[in-house]
Formats: C-alpha cells, structure tokens, sequence
C-alpha cells in the first residue's frame, strides 16, 4: 500500500504534463455531505487527445475486465503466479490471456508499468479511408468578399491531405450540390431555400439510391472524390463561382438560405459518408434571412436581434431557429459528423442560433468582420496543420467512457461534446452539462479538445470512507486518427480520500486554475436556462460559501480574514469571470457571446484562463520585461505592455515612448536599446500567436487612442472617475465597476460574518 500511495503522489505533481487531466481537488472528503460543503465540484478537466512525448502505443487490443468492463491498468493487483488480475473498480478477478503467460515483476506489459498510467492502444483493424471534407459556400457576399474567399477555398484544398475527400455546396437563394468530374460542364442539383428538405428527397434528388454510401461507392463519388483526382476540376468550379444573381431589392438584405444549405450538407454526409471521419466547413457571410433557420427578416429597417430582445422574449426568430439548428445538430451527432462554421461579416450571421452545431459535433467556431483578415486566413492555415508524422492534427469519432470507483459516480460533462446515451449504475441523479451518461461523444477533437467530468460522491455522512484508502478513475477514449488508425486511449488515476474535518488536507490538495476553469464553464452554461443576473449571484454566493469554508478568520471581524495559499487567486479569477464577455453581454452581440462560450467549452485550463483573466507583460528600459498586475495602476507613460486575452494581443505603448518612437529615436544608432525595446513586445506577441487557435487579434496601439480601450476594459479598475484624490497625470478607468480592492473588502466582510 505505501508503495502505492507514493505512486499516486507522484501522479498528483505529473497528471498534466503524463496525463492530460487536471483535478479541482486531487484529495476528496469521504461523505456527500462534506463534499458538498467544499462548494466547487469534484471534477477532471481532461484532454483526451493531448500530446504525451513518453506515452507507449502499443499494437494490440487491451485487456478488459469480465465484470465492469475497466482496461488493465498499474493499479490492478497482479497475481503472477496464478497468472490472474483483480480489478481495483469492481474487486472482480479475472485471468490472463494465454499470451500474457511470461509476464512477471521483470517483465510488465506497457500497461501494467507503474509510471504509465495513460496508455494508447493501436486497435489491430483496418483502416480507415481518409477522411471527407465538405465545403458550404455562401455566394450573396460581396464581389470583394467572394474574390478572397475564393482565395482562402484554393488554399484549403491545397492544404488537405491528397487522398482526403472533398465536395462542394453552395447557396444564397438556392443551394447547389455540385457534382465535382463532370467533364463536359459544370453540373450541380439545386434545391429551394424556402423550403424544408428531408433526407428523403436528398436523396432522390441527388440519385444516391439505397446504397450505404461511403469511400468508393460511385454515386457518392459524383459529390466526394479525393482531392489528387479532382483538384483541378474543383478548382476550376471554384474560379467560377460568382455572386447570388438573384436580385435584391432596395433596403433589403440578400435572401440567404443558410438553414437549408446546412441541412441538405448533412443529408448528403449521411448518406454518402454515414459514420466515416468527416466535417462540414461553413463560410457565412450574413444572417439566414429566408426559410428554415431564418434569424431575421429580409427588411433592414428590422435590426437583427440583441441580447435584450432575447430576454424579453421579442426575437420573432430566436426559438424556432434554435429547435431547427437543434434538429440539425442531432443529425450531424448521430453519424460522427463535425461541423465547423467561420462567419466573416460586418453584421452578424445567427451564430447564437448556430451554436449548438459547433459544440455538440466538436467542431470551431470562427468569427471575423470580412475574409480578407488575418484573423480568418492565419485561423484557415492553422485548422490544416499537421503532426510530426504528416498526419492531420485531429481526431475523429471521439468517445470517451468514464469508470470511477463504487463510492462515487458522474454528474456529467462541461464541454464541447454530445451525450454517448450509456445509463449505468455509476450515473448520478444529479445532472451537470451534459448528463445521464457516463460517455461522451465528440465527432472531431484537436490536441486542446477537453471536457470537464464532474463527480458525485455518493456516501452517507454516517458512514465516511475512512481516510488513506483509494479512489480509481479511468477515462477511455475510443478515437480515429488521422492516418486511418483505430486508437484507444486509455488514461487511469488513483488518489486518495481524506478524513471530513481533514480540512488541511483538502486545501493541499486544491488546483485553483483548474476550480476557476470548470466553474467559470458551469457558470456559462447556467446561462442557458437561467438569467444572467441570477449567474452572477451564483457565482458571488459560491465564492462566499468556499471563502467560509476554507479561509482563516476570527467571526464578524473582516480583517482578520486570510486565505490558504492555494486558493489566493480564486477570488481574483472568480472577480474577473464576472466582468468577463462570458457573463456580461452588455456591449457584445449574441453572436459574439456565443462565440467566445464555444472557445471557453473547447480550451485547456491556460488558455481558459487567458479568456478569464488576461496576461500583463511590461517593457521598459529600467527593467528586464516581466510579469505585472492587470490593473489600470500598471500603465505608465515610460512601458509598453503586452495583454493576451486569448482572443486579443496588444501592444501598448506608454504615452512617452510613443512619442520618442512618432520622433524616429529608434532609427538612430545611438537609441539602439529603444529599437530593441520597440522588437520585443511585438517579438513576443509574434511568439504568443504562434500556435493560437482561432487566430487571436492583434493590435498595436498608443496611450489615450481610441484602441487602448480593448486594455482598460480588461485592467482592475483601481483608479476611477469616482476615486478620491487622484489627479489628472493619473491613467483612470472611466466605468462604474467596483475595484478587485472593494470587491475583496465585501467578500471578507460577508464570509466572517456570522
């Protein structure tokens, strides 16, 4: 046992960096009732396809369980000489197969070996074909728009694997399935977009039959050939694409049919593709003003809706767009296929209504003002980025099982996946995101796909689990590489249960970063069903509850108010959570909310916490760059600052060096450590966009410009309009938001009371 338990320490400091999982709390109270007192959930934040360097692939099947099912792991007790197994979930024993015969304490198998607790089975099956690609076109864009989208569609297929498989649709008025080899002209079916259309009449239009479809299938083939066979055709369809001919009248918006280009999109992977590694690419330029999915009416002087016409329940499109998308994302769900949408347009284009599609199938959401940004061409270059072995960065049909010990089971899961519908007697009553299941599917993960599984411990309170014994999670991810390969991914944890007044012990045990991350994705999707107001309440009430449990204090005095050192920083991400675009939609369209939720559903807990609580970097020439607060107090006229929100780098200059820099200092030789100070802000923000996904938004921007307001909306207010004795050589933030300072004083003053 103790040389388990070392094990398991071990395992507490590495499960990140050999795991891909992160715990809120890594010690867990033995009762239900004490566990509920601890506020935050007992959860995982796990990214099932993370890059591992030191993780084995092996090339065999795994060895399961007879009993519940759970894969061979170095927590099983191993019996060499009787050659039998007992499985620490279900205390069930089971036997070796006969080629397991030679194994002993000299000689493990890579999943029995005590540091390898994620493992990766090479699945012996046969491959996959490669995967298919379609591509949904919106045409009533502008001539300037279509020219660069037309650009960006040339250079998808010329980052696509050759071998994959591609299609075409487009669609303003009408929608159009072309058929991509048809020598003698350029042939596509059309479809009304005012309409409804069914699989069935997909499918007798397109002449699929009864066929099952797939790779290889020559009707299918009409609509999907691999691109080494038909890029050249399908380039030439694409150079002669041109804008919805149909007419639009005067103070009208373009009859667009995006409800019914994303359902027949769906209809023909179905059937050509059922269940076969596949995504939708959707290029918005505008909102679906015609047919199913209509977000808003073809008059302008009728303003697409806003946040409050949504609360007040006079968004005439809202619902029934919602149940329809809805619709939608069942059927995409139900045969593994991902639908990714990249909206480029000055007004928005229904994302709100959309979002289900993206979260649900896995797929990314991409949102820019027109397609000639850098923001959609650096997002478009990176989402056909390749692993070391030339394989596309992705995996496809991702599930993921969850087994936990007898004590405790699963609430659900926070993130972007859909229900794998397996009802077993580890499934909680109590529902999280998406619950009533211990499975989760994901048509499409990258190596940053995570999900948050939250627990429930189950035991009464007059019978705790005596503290030191061993809880055992094992997360298995069932996924299809890129390459055609069928893995298995299989990841298991044990940790430890704790006395209920070992409070210490829980505190030791708390992961800040990872509680802020999950909470901040059980806030988001509160908002779902509940007010916003009422969110933020929530999340004020939750912090008070977790600073009276685990804060040092004397009653009814606040300033002898202190916090352990693993929660110091809670507060501050729950204080910056609520200025957050996540819950304050005050200024942001839904489209934009939706936008930025998606991301916080997709992300791992670094960049979760970019989007809660923004990085700070100061440069100036008295110091070696560094770390400051992000607070308004932190702008001087002497620095350059570096803020990374996720979604925005900037770089500011203080009111001082941009005026040395406007004065050209930097072009003379003497200033040359001023010319490096100008490189290194915008060096690092170079380095900070790198691997970004979606692309962030760069700005570079000067002290007092209209831009610096993108930094003074995201720093702690400290200094205001309304601040006692500040002068004007003060930087100040002109907003009503109280201060980090105030809200800190509340917080204490409400958790010492009595």
């Amino acid at each position: 046992m103790a040389e388990l338990q070392g094990m398991v320490g071990q395992q507490m400091m590495d499960s990140d960096a050999t795991d891909g999982i992160r715990w809120t709390f890594t010690a867990w109270p033995g009762s239900r009732l004490e566990a509920a007192r601890c506020v935050v959930p007992f959860a995982c934040l796990y990214t099932p396809l993370k890059k591992i360097p030191e993780m084995p692939v092996v090339p065999y099947d795994p060895i399961l369980c007879k009993v519940c099912r759970a894969v061979l792991n170095p927590y099983c007790k191993v019996d060499y000489k009787a050659h039998m197994w007992v499985c620490p979930f279900c205390v069930t024993r089971n036997v070796f197969p006969h080629h397991y015969h030679e194994i002993s304490e000299d000689n493990l198998p890579a999943e029995l070996v005590p540091s390898l607790t994620t493992v990766e089975y090479n699945l012996p099956r046969p491959k996959v074909a490669p995967p298919a690609f379609l591509l949904v076109v919106d045409t009533s864009c502008k001539e300037s728009e279509l020219v660069y989208l037309k650009q960006s569609l040339l250079l998808a297929i010329e980052l696509l694997p050759r071998d994959a498989y591609v299609g075409l649709v487009t669609f303003g008025t009408i929608v159009q399935v072309h058929e991509i080899g048809y020598q003698e002209c350029s042939k596509a079916y059309v479809f009304r977009g005012n309409k409804e259309t069914t699989l069935a009449q997909v499918q007798e239009a397109l002449g699929l039959g009864q066929r099952r479809g797939g790779p290889g299938d020559q009707q299918s083939m009409r609509f999907l050939q691999p691109i080494k066979d038909c890029d050249i055709d399908l380039g030439n369809i694409i150079e002669a694409l041109e804008h919805d001919p149909w007419p639009v009248k005067p103070e009208s918006r373009p009859l667009r049919a995006t409800g019914v280009a994303l359902s027949v999109a769906a209809s023909l992977m179905k059937l050509a593709f059922p269940n076969h590694p596949s995504r939708i690419l959707a290029f918005l330029n505008g909102p679906c003003t015609e047919g199913p999915g209509q977000v808003v009416s073809v008059e302008r002087k009728e303003v697409i809706r806003a946040h409050s016409d949504i609360q007040k329940g006079q968004a005439p499109f809202w619902e029934r767009a919602c149940k329809y998308y809805r619709q939608i994302a069942d059927t995409l769900v139900a045969d593994n296929i991902a639908c990714d949408i990249c909206a480029a347009a000055l007004d928005q284009c229904g994302i709100a209504e959309m979002r289900e599609i993206p979260e649900r199938t896995g797929g990314v959401l991409v949102l820019t003002d027109t397609y000639n940004n850098p923001v959609f061409k650096d997002s478009l270059k990176k989402f056909f980025v390749r692993d070391d072995q030339d394989f596309l960065d992705m995996g496809f049909n991702v599930v993921t099982d969850v087994q936990t010990s007898r004590e405790v089971k699963i609430c659900g899961a926070l993130g972007c996946c859909a229900s794998g519908n397996k009802k077993s007697a580890i499934v909680s009553e109590q529902s999280v995101g998406v619950g009533g299941t211990s499975s989760w599917r994901q048509c499409v993960a990258s190596p940053s796909s995570s999900i948050a599984v939250v627990f429930d411990i189950i035991n009464q309170h007059n019978q705790p689990i005596p503290p030191g014994q061993l809880r055992y999670t094992q997360l298995v991810t069932t996924y299809i590489h890129a390459s055609g390969e069928s893995r298995m991914r299989v990841t298991t944890q044990a940790q430890t249960w704790v006395a209920p007044e070992a409070t210490a012990d829980l505190a030791a045990s708390f992961d800040q970063e990872t509680a802020a991350a999950v909470m901040a994705r059980w806030a988001v999707s509160k908002t779902d069903t509940e007010d916003y107001s009422d969110v933020l309440r929530w999340v004020d009430r939750t912090l008070i509850k977790l600073c009276q449990k685990f804060g040092e204090y004397r009653k009814d005095d606040p300033l002898s108010f202190r916090l352990r050192d693993t929660f110091g920083l809670y507060p501050q991400f729950m204080y910056n959570l609520r200025r957050s675009s996540f819950l304050q939609v005050f200024n942001a369209s839904p489209d934009e909310t939706a936008f930025h939720r998606v991301c916080l559903y997709r992300e791992t807990v670094p960049n979760m916490l970019l989007m809660i609580q923004p990085s700070l970097l100061a440069y100036s020439m008295q110091e070696q760059p560094q770390a400051v607060l992000l607070d308004i107090a932190s702008v001087n006229p002497n620095r350059i600052l570096l803020l990374d929100s996720f979604f925005i780098v900037l770089v500011f200059y203080g009111e001082i060096v941009a005026q040395w820099r406007n004065a050209g200092y930097q072009n003379q030789a003497e200033y040359a450590s001023f010319a490096e100070l100008l490189r290194a802000g915008v060096s690092d923000a170079s380095v900070l966009m790198r691997d970004r996904f979606p692309a962030a938004r760069y700005i570079e921007c000067d002290q007092h410009s209209s831009q610096a307001r993108f930094l003074t909306a995201r720093v702690n207010p400290s200094v205001t309009q309304s601040s006692s004795g500040y002068s004007s050589s003060n930087e100040i933030v002109q907003t009503d938001d109280v201060s980090f300072q105030t809200f800190m004083e509340h917080l204490q003053k409400l958790a010492v009371q009595s």
